[in-house]
């Protein structure tokens, strides 16, 4: 399978709180769909973040092909602590045994958290657990939640405490005009969440390639960076 990269963006964004004590750099890395990643991994390692967050359909339901998938998430853990929630296409297919993501060196999140340095890391995946999700938001501390859907952050999680959402799946609309995405599953047309920063927490990135037939237009594929920047108390 040949890379369909002719062109990704880098993006940065920088979100301030005031419940963090540090700075945190996040490579926000989703929407592989088993496509080739050795430019998202040479981006990753120039960039020297303090983690790799995955949330979903680094695999491909269509192809049910696996190999960059997990070549992946072992270059993704050689680099720096990495951690990984499903999305709709591994939903679909399966194909990624959670034993070889634990081989690979990658924390797999699947309705779990956890503690990582001083703060809480969870996993809310397609067909997320309720019950789950409100435990995770009790918590005490800052929180970074991996939630593949963009259209959960309304439904779920916007009324909850949860501190930084990262999320992926829309494709950024797939056809971009003007800067608004034309359509996304679970949204329909014109969608409101397929790129950038929501409520200065929500995080959403483009993706890195395309699983659908319909091209990417108007639309790189997109390597996002997330600075937190705690505020001392």
């Amino acid at each position: 399978m040949e890379s369909i990269i002719t062109h990704m963006d880098i993006t940065t964004y920088k979100i301030k709180t005031p419940k963090l004590k540090r700075k945190l750099c996040i490579a926000l890395a989703t929407d592989l769909h088993n496509y080739p990643y050795e430019e998202i991994i040479a981006a990753i390692k120039d960039r020297k973040p303090d983690i790799i967050a995955i949330p979903g359909d680094i695999a491909n339901s269509y192809t049910h092909g696996t190999d960059n998938s997990i070549g992946f998430l072992y270059a993704c853990a050689k680099i720096t602590p990495s951690f990984y929630s499903l999305g709709n296409h591994e939903r679909r297919y399966g194909g990624i045994l959670p034993e070889e993501v634990d081989k690979a060196g990658v924390v797999l999140l699947n309705n779990t958290h956890i503690r990582f340095e001083e703060f809480h890391i969870g996993g809310f995946p397609t067909v997320g657990n309720l019950k789950w999700l409100q435990e995770f938001s009790e918590l005490e501390g800052f929180k970074l939640l991996l939630s593949h859907h963009p259209e959960y952050y309304n439904k779920y999680i916007k009324e909850k405490d949860i501190d930084i959402i990262l999320s992926g799946h829309a494709h950024g609309g797939q056809v971009r005009i003007f800067g608004q995405g034309l359509y996304s599953p679970g949204q329909g047309i014109f969608p409101k969440y397929t790129s950038g920063v929501h409520d200065n927490r929500l995080v959403i990135s483009r993706g890195l390639s395309n699983s659908r037939k319909v091209p990417r237009l108007w639309n790189h594929p997109e390597m996002v960076f997330v600075e937190i920047i705690g505020i001392k108390l």
